[in-house]
């Protein structure tokens, strides 16, 4: 009698415990499902001023674009940090600088126990975890446990990257197995136009719904006119299209999915466009990104902050805030969710931007601090000896700047310009959005910049960054030198190191 009193008592203690469980994973599952979802959609090397509302001097690039302006808050003065994909994007979404990430060019790192990125914060929240293209490009390492869903595709990566369709079938198949799961959402889709291969023209499987043309080009001011010129960048304007086309199947499937009124949208683009003085730099057009954010309830439709500089290693943080998650990890960046209701925030007058590496493994380490009005630009391997390299020089507008400066004295000085800079430099913005006129030895411009040479010192010494040394030795060729030897050797030591694993590994 005793036993059976001890096993019913026994019994009634495991029921309670597990009653006490269940309803802690409801009530955990209830509140992952009262917070929003989210969709992280981003384009591929595209330049603000190609969306229609940004300026866009060629009409009709970017209807959905446009439209989703329309119903979200845009903001006039974001900017990304890294004027290439696999360092920017890491910045995005670790809230970290690519110093304190450790994804400084286009290689993975093992950063197991040091930080989390937005697929583990959302992952850890309860919501159900999605990604399609970018993957290395997004997290520290590939595979990466955050995400619950990768999409992978049976056709040819070429092809499959520029499927207009396919993108929508991503965001049904996030929103189905989000729906399984019975958790919310976060989505991150990454459209891979306008990156290159551009559009090829009327044999291209993937046809964008407008194609232009050369003589409906208008040449961004940072470019030379040349026939040549403007037939890639008719190409880039197709691509920029099929960008458009993409967006908008996504966000059809979204609301199909009954997802329209639940969901925060995060929309931009990685940085500027894949050719010369935009892409792989820390130039105005090369950060400057038209970032929209539609939070239902929240936003007002077709608001403009013009008022605050916001740059990506704020977008974690801001992400975070705005579902409602908290975490005590330390980041670079800082949330503007109030920015998104209407309210104000000090000290949101300068971005920092940071350059270290290629895709190729060239160190080239710039700094930029930017305000409204002016850019900064240091460039530490500018010692008139080392030349720079880039993905733009492969592009047939970088091959016809080559070809006109033979001739022509202002294409020789744009090519002095891109392949071997100069250790400072100093833009008007407000008069000079293109930088083409360095004013960094003009002595009525010494004010001004000393300013954001004391801003730059600031942020650089408060976050760590490894180039701060150097730039407070500018004016020495010999510490420049030796700061760049130093870099290019732990550049060659990885490669090494990474070439001996993939051996043994074969072996």
């Amino acid at each position: 009698m005793v036993e059976h009193r001890q096993l019913v008592f026994r019994l009634r203690i495991m029921f309670c415990k597990l009653l006490v469980l269940s309803l802690g994973a409801i009530a955990g599952i209830a509140l992952a499902i009262d917070r929003p979802n989210v969709l992280l959609l981003t384009v591929d090397d595209m330049s603000c001023d190609s969306v229609g509302v940004y300026g866009c001097p060629v009409p009709d690039t970017s209807p959905r674009m446009d439209a989703l302006a329309a119903e979200s808050m845009r903001f006039e003065h974001a900017h990304v940090q890294v004027g290439n994909c696999y360092p920017s994007r890491n910045v995005m979404w670790s809230g970290l600088y690519p110093h304190n990430n450790g994804v400084e060019g286009f290689y993975e790192i093992d950063n197991t126990g040091k930080y989390k990125v937005v697929a583990d914060f959302f992952q850890d929240a309860g919501y159900f975890t999605a990604i399609r293209g970018k993957v290395t490009h997004t997290t520290p390492y590939n595979p990466y446990p955050g995400w619950d869903l990768t999409h992978q595709y049976p056709q040819p990566k070429p092809s499959v990257l520029k499927d207009v369709k396919s993108y929508g079938d991503s965001m049904r198949k996030a929103i189905e197995a989000a729906e399984a799961a019975e958790k919310p959402f976060l989505a991150n889709l990454n459209v891979s136009d306008p990156h290159k291969p551009f559009y090829t023209g009327p044999k291209d499987p993937h046809q964008p719904s407008r194609v232009f043309t050369a003589d409906e080009m208008v040449i961004p001011g940072f470019l030379l006119d040349d026939p040549a010129i403007r037939t890639e960048l008719a190409l880039y304007y197709s691509s920029v299209r099929r960008a458009d086309d993409a967006v908008g199947a996504i966000l059809d499937a979204l609301k199909e999915g009954g997802h329209w009124d639940n969901t925060i949208i995060v929309f931009l683009s990685d940085h500027g466009m894949p050719l010369p003085f935009a892409k792989t730099s820390v130039f105005h057009h090369s950060s400057r990104t038209p970032l929209m954010i539609r939070w239902p309830g929240k936003t007002k439709a077709g608001a403009v902050d013009d008022a605050h500089m916001v740059s990506a290693v704020d977008f974690t943080p801001t992400l975070l805030e705005m579902c409602g998650i908290e975490t005590d990890a330390n980041f670079d960046g800082r949330s503007f969710a109030p920015l998104l209701i209407g309210e104000t925030q000090a000290d949101r007058d300068f971005v920092f931007k940071v350059y270290n590496e290629n895709s190729g493994a060239q160190r080239w380490p710039m700094r930029g601090l930017q305000t409204k009005q002016h850019l900064y630009i240091f460039n530490a391997a500018a010692t008139g000896e080392n030349r720079f390299k880039t993905a733009t020089q492969g592009t047939a507008t970088y091959k016809k700047i080559v070809e006109l400066a033979e001739t022509d004295a202002i294409a020789a000085k744009r090519l002095k310009d891109h392949d071997y800079r100069t250790y400072e430099e100093f833009y008007d913005i407000s008069k000079d959005p293109n930088c083409l006129v360095n004013l960094a030895t003009d002595p009525e411009q010494a004010p001004a910049m000393k300013q954001l040479h004391r801003r730059l010192d600031e942020i650089m010494e408060r976050t760590g960054d490894h180039c701060l040394a150097p730039f407070r030795s500018r004016s020495d060729p010999d510490t420049l030198r030796t700061y760049i030897e130093e870099k290019e050797g732990e550049s060659a030591a990885r490669r090494a190191g990474k070439r001996k694993k993939k051996k043994n590994k074969n072996r």
